[in-house]
């Protein structure tokens, strides 16, 4: 009886060990992002993504996509993070599913890093080309070096057909045509089990004795200098020797092989041109802001003065990628991301067009789901609690212009 118990017991052991094993390398694809992780501020106060578009909602293995639009640099950029004058235009996305085939910031071809500057605003595209097939939540996203990336808006992107069929063909300076996708992957797997193989033979050498607790006894008793034998030494000296000579012999017949090859580049583009934006009649000053926290609604009493020639109406305020819309103003055709777009969001006290020359004082609200569901209210957290966003301003023939806005914000929990 006891005999089997044991058994019993050993078995249920195997069995948990398992089990626990396989949880270990149970890995769940990632299909989105954690962008509602990024810190309120660094998504109001950074950069503002707006024009966006993403030209195919779904695409077949091997066809290109592009997402394009404009992004506004904020000038009351915030000091815990570094200005973008190290700056990287990238697309976030969950693992290479798309490769990105170029990408330009105005007409200038952007392989690397740029330098932007503070308070202007920039066209940019980018060109991707579908590699792996399922639902890809792909966003615009700006990697800043010292300020990490910082991510735009994403929407799910559907990308049908077979991996297998995938293909990247580049023609070389030499003018021969490669595969990018299969490229000397023999060659790769080859060196990738040579040196694991090493370490492993490494490993084991120094494994095949008692590890801890001898060695442990010995330096506690002042005898470390006997652990490390005069073979162990040959055997150290003959692995780095080892190491060295094969790594030469290899680097010279890869030039040997390989006599034309270009360095990678990793200059910094300067002089990126900005976009003429038109010129703003309105001015906005912001007289007080507050969020309410029951309602998960941001308050704004605005002094708006219209110095144009046609009168004005407010249709739109975007923070965090988040756009509020007056219904009565301004309704989106563009197909931007449900989740991010609150079309009934905004409210005027008195949207009536503003005649040229008029000041008017109104109080504007900003309500949604997403102030929570995105995380922004955590702003009222932070020690410099500061929002910041666009408006948008449109006339009676649908002209738009664009006003910045910056200020404290005031919790209220009432």
């Amino acid at each position: 009886m006891k005999l089997i118990k044991d058994k019993v017991a050993k078995l249920s052991f195997v069995a948990l060990l398992v089990t626990m094993t396989a949880a270990i390398f149970y890995t769940p694809t990632a299909s989105a992002h954690g962008e509602k992780s990024q810190a309120a501020f660094m998504r109001m106060r950074t950069i503002h993504w707006f024009d966006l578009d993403w030209s195919k909602d779904e695409v077949a293995i091997n066809e290109t996509m592009t997402i394009s639009g404009k992004l506004h640099v904020f000038a009351g950029w915030p000091e815990t993070v570094d200005k973008p004058e190290v700056a990287f235009l990238n697309i976030g996305i969950p693992g290479p599913v798309f490769i990105r085939a170029g990408s330009w910031i105005g007409d200038q071809l952007v392989p690397r890093s740029v330098s932007l500057e503070l308070g202007e605003t920039y066209t940019f595209k980018v060109l991707l080309k579908a590699r792996r097939p399922g639902d890809w939540h792909v966003h615009t996203m700006l990697n800043v070096e010292g300020g990490g990336p910082i991510i735009g808006p994403g929407k799910w992107v559907t990308v049908t057909g077979s991996m297998g069929s995938f293909v990247n063909p580049l023609v070389t300076l030499t003018g021969e045509t490669i595969d990018l996708e299969t490229y000397a992957l023999d060659n790769i797997y080859f060196w990738h089990a040579f040196w694991y193989a090493i370490g492993v033979a490494w490993m084991v050498f120094w494994a095949k004795r008692p590890i801890f607790i001898p060695r442990h006894l010995a330096v506690a008793a002042g005898k470390a200098d006997t652990l490390i034998s005069a073979g162990d030494k040959k055997v150290g000296v003959a692995f780095a020797v080892g190491t060295m000579v094969i790594v030469a012999v290899t680097m010279g017949t890869t030039n040997e092989k390989y006599p034309v090859t270009t360095p990678l580049q990793a200059g910094l583009m300067r002089g990126m041109v900005p976009v003429e934006m038109p010129e703003a009649t309105v001015t906005v000053v912001v007289n007080d802001a507050s969020y309410r926290v029951p309602g998960r609604a941001m308050q704004m009493d605005l002094t708006i003065t219209n110095n144009g020639d046609s009168a004005v109406r407010l249709g739109e305020f975007m923070t965090a990628s988040v756009r509020f819309l007056d219904a009565d103003v301004l309704e989106d055709e563009t197909g931007y991301p449900d989740d991010l777009l609150a079309e009934e969001g905004l409210t005027v006290s008195d949207n009536s067009p503003i005649a040229p020359g008029e000041t008017r004082n109104v109080e504007v609200t900003a309500s949604d789901a997403a102030w929570e569901v995105y995380r922004l209210a955590d702003l009222i957290y932070d020690p410099d609690s500061r929002f910041a966003g666009l408006l948008f301003f449109y006339n009676e023939e649908g002209e738009r212009q664009m006003v910045m806005v910056d200020a404290p914000l005031i919790p209220s929990f009432i």
